[in-house]
């Protein structure tokens, strides 16, 4: 039985070379190798091209490589919460490549499987996808994309024994076990090494022939930046969001699987009992969220797509990225409950792209939207100087195309009927006057009585 040698951490970043390609696990801090990371930032390596989901925070785990400009390239979904990633975009000293979060995973793991790539709906008609090969399978648009491997993958686990076989803590699947399957040398950073056959067969994520040298690291709260602690995740909760996060929360049927997006649509989680039966995915991989808990951090409890420590319910159940996308693209979750930037009359959604600011941030929007049975859409009816999110055609760049269900904001709901634009609901202190005169697009009237 092959059995990977237990090496020092300095030992391991030495084996990455300039100018090769680095796969990072990790979603945000969390099952994040930033021992690896932090011992690599000691040397001279540089040009590197860095595949992950983010680059980590600002000076920790790739946020210090980034920072001594160790990085060429990065390739992940979500840059934008590190400022110093978003400037060396702006002046040109990181070069990005933006992928939709469950593309990266399913790319990752089709490089780990020897397959050339695959065709997906996400980011299909968007700027994403601009220069990609553009095919309709089974009457959808879809869009080719090459697979992903790396020269080293630097991941993070739980345990390991000593034939190199992983088991992972809570939510620290995430980006890992793909990783693990899809780079030339795979280092892999554990809290505890244990001897062959105290991790039982059923409890192994990532078996050991994938994993060629291990290094022992103790995480502690410190290397966690803001996952740290439950007490870092204030929201900003007020009267208005609150109603639509109750009028969302309407719409939920008993035994749906539901995915909320970060905003307004984590507040329906706080409004969800058990005896509603509605079950909470999130696509860092968890099915059967529960509430925040009082207090603790990512070493303590799960984590959900806002990087925010949860609860688990009972029967809940926790599983990699790649899984967790595989089950939005095959139709297996209900609804999505998502942010917008804008929303128009033919049912398309812009929600990831900020005018003025770069194009670093998609996350996992556009699997959601296009994946997602149903899609309902939450935020303000207008931005801050009145100018109406509800528009004819959305000048932002888009998330998907005519994926829109319902439309609720703090003004009023819409839904798309027949493929129109309907007015069914006004929210409470709404007038009709004041939703015609602060709607940019042409609507159908069908209120209630």
């Amino acid at each position: 039985m092959k059995r990977p040698p237990v090496i020092t951490v300095q030992d391991a970043a030495g084996m990455v070379r300039s100018g090769q390609t680095l796969l990072v696990g990790g979603f945000g801090m969390t099952g994040n190798p930033v021992h690896l990371l932090h011992a690599l930032a000691e040397l001279a390596t540089r040009d590197l091209t860095y595949v992950a989901n983010n680059v980590g925070e600002v000076g920790i785990g790739g946020g210090r490589l980034l920072r001594n400009g160790q990085l060429r390239r990065a390739v992940g979904s979500y840059f934008t919460s590190n400022r110093e990633a978003v400037q060396a975009a702006q002046d040109g000293s990181l070069e990005v490549e933006l992928l939709p979060q469950g593309t990266l995973a399913e790319a990752l793991r089709a490089g780990g499987a020897g397959i050339g790539g695959f065709y997906t709906p996400a980011a299909a008609g968007t700027v994403i996808a601009q220069t990609s090969d553009t095919r309709v399978l089974n009457g959808r648009e879809m869009v080719f994309v090459p697979a992903l491997r790396g020269d080293v993958a630097f991941i993070r686990a739980w345990r390991a024994d000593r034939a190199g076989n992983l088991q992972y803590r809570l939510t620290e699947q995430n980006f890992n076990r793909a990783m693990a399957t899809a780079a030339d040398v795979v280092i892999a950073e554990v809290e505890e090494i244990v001897e062959v056959g105290e991790i039982a067969p059923e409890h192994v994520h990532t078996p050991g022939l994938y994993v060629d040298y291990l290094v022992q690291a103790t995480l502690t709260p410190a290397d966690l930046g803001s996952s740290a602690d439950v007490g870092g995740s204030g929201r900003k909760v007020d009267g208005p969001r609150l109603n639509m996060a109750r009028r969302a929360l309407e719409e939920l049927m008993p035994g749906s699987v539901v995915n909320l997006g970060i905003g307004i649509p984590t507040l329906v989680a706080d409004l969800i009992t058990p005896e509603m039966q509605i079950n909470l995915h999130t696509e860092n991989g968890m099915l059967g969220v529960g509430p925040a808990p009082q207090d603790g951090g990512a070493m303590d409890y799960p984590v959900n797509a806002g990087k925010v420590p949860v609860t688990a319910l009972p029967g809940a159940s926790y599983f990699d990225s790649a899984d967790s996308f595989a089950m939005i693209r095959g139709g297996h979750v209900d609804v999505a409950i998502m942010g917008g930037l804008q929303v128009d009359a033919a049912g398309n959604l812009a929600n990831w792209a900020v005018p003025g600011k770069p194009l670093l941030g998609v996350g996992g929007a556009m699997d959601l939207a296009s994946g997602a049975a149903r899609l309902i859409v939450t935020m303000n009816h207008t931005d801050p100087d009145g100018t109406p999110k509800i528009v004819e055609s959305c000048t932002l760049p888009l998330t998907a195309r005519g994926v829109s269900d319902m439309v609720i904001t703090d003004r009023a709901v819409f839904e798309f009927r027949d493929g129109q634009l309907t007015l069914t609901g006004l929210m409470p202190g709404s007038t009709l006057q004041e939703v015609r005169a602060s709607t940019g697009a042409t609507f159908v009237e069908a209120l209630r009585e």
